[in-house]
């Protein structure tokens, strides 16, 4: 089994690499686990306080939850993987069955903030776009899919976006073994991390 951390700011580009790396690989050896299905279950609280949360700090995430399914896809054990919603704010009460694959790739922007996490990844990548990139491609994201309009998005980018990437997932690029530059199509990098995935795991794909 091996098992990819991908981590980057949001907006980055970091689910464009993901689809990018799975499109090489047999559907059936490979699956993507979310860090935002790993989102604190907030049930205890109205919806009214869960809107206040700063979910892109490192204490909003349950790693302890994480690292404990990732260990179970080592033992070669499924596990259900939540299911979060942004509308919400909190999780559902559905989940995913999880099996373990010859190759795990997970993400989020806060992984790599976590170091028994990072202990669990063969490989810790780190996807780079400017920032000016970054906030078009998050403002084009939550309104079209997460309900939000356009002044909730850039207060939440200064307040909290901004400033929780300089201090917690900009310094994350030190732990990357591979660092991509994702301001366009980025198809040399990928080519390069699936070669390395195929010299990893032995076969031909």
């Amino acid at each position: 089994m091996l098992i990819l951390g991908i981590g980057g700011g949001t907006g980055s580009g970091k689910t464009t690499v993901v689809h990018q790396i799975v499109e090489q690989l047999p559907a059936d050896e490979v699956c993507v686990i979310s860090q935002d299905s790993y989102y604190n279950d907030t049930s205890d609280l109205p919806y009214e306080e869960r809107v206040k949360i700063n979910f892109d700090h490192p204490n909003s995430i349950d790693f302890k939850l994480l690292v404990q399914h990732l260990e179970e896809l080592k033992k070669g054990n499924s596990f259900e993987q939540p299911v979060y919603s942004f509308k919400e704010h909190n999780r559902t009460k559905a989940t995913v069955t999880t099996h373990p694959k010859k190759v795990i790739i997970v993400e989020g922007i806060l992984i790599l903030t976590h170091p028994e996490i990072r202990e669990l990844f063969d490989i810790k990548i780190f996807v780079h776009a400017d920032s000016d990139e970054r906030l078009i491609r998050r403002l084009k994201r939550d309104i079209a899919e997460r309900g939000r309009d356009l002044d909730e998005v850039l207060n939440r980018y200064q307040t909290t976006l901004k400033p929780m990437h300089m201090q917690f997932i900009e310094p994350t690029k030190e732990f990357a073994d591979i660092i991509i530059p994702n301001n366009r199509y980025n198809t040399v990098a990928v080519d390069v991390i699936r070669k390395i995935v195929q010299q990893k795991i032995g076969d031909e794909i």
